[in-house]
This record gives structure tokens, C-alpha cells and sequence, in this order.
């Protein structure tokens, strides 16, 4: 049964790539001095009407097994731990202990 912030943080990264599009279109109008001042504060009303997990803040940088969330390899989205036991036992392509 996976963990709860697994659960979270999966339904956190759906909700942010759908709104993706819609919210960087908002902040392109908010930024932008030439449109008029009342459209730019009706842009900041609807973007801060979307839902709490809409913001890409709010994902963490988690382990895809273990749901750790200190110490990932960002480039393999796991955790130093899941790392080291995969690497050492040949499931990473390109990785192996090192010696010299």
C-alpha cells in the first residue's frame, strides 16, 4: 500500500501540469505594464483562485519507492539509499562501485 505523501505528491504533479498552461498565461498578463491596471488585478484574483496544489512549490522532490524525501539523486527521482542497492546490484546502467 503506497504511503500517503506518495498519494499527495503524484495528485500534486497531476494538478500542476494541467493547470501549467493556464497559469503562466495568468503571469504573463500580471507582468505585463501595458495592459491596463484592472485587468492585471482581475489576472491576480483568478490566479490566486486556483487550487492549493496548482503551484509547482508545492511539489517535493520525492523518492518514486520509498517516498523519501531527503537525500535523492534528482537525475533517477530516488533516494541515496534505493540508489546505492541498485547500483550495487547492476540495475543502473552505466553506474558501479567505485575503486582506485
Amino acid at each position: 500500500m503506497p504511503i500517503a505523501h506518495i498519494i499527495r505528491d503524484r495528485i500534486a504533479r497531476q494538478v500542476v501540469a494541467e493547470h501549467e498552461v493556464a497559469r503562466q498565461a495568468l503571469r504573463l498578463i500580471i507582468r505585463d505594464e501595458s495592459h491596463p491596471l484592472s485587468l492585471r488585478i482581475q489576472a491576480q484574483l483568478q490566479l490566486n483562485n486556483y487550487p492549493r496544489y496548482a503551484r509547482p512549490h508545492a511539489i517535493k522532490n520525492r523518492c518514486v519507492e520509498t517516498g523519501k524525501a531527503r537525500g535523492n539523486i534528482s537525475e533517477y527521482k530516488i533516494s541515496r539509499i534505493v540508489f546505492r542497492q541498485r547500483a550495487l546490484a547492476g540495475e543502473i546502467p552505466g553506474v558501479r562501485k567505485a575503486c582506485w
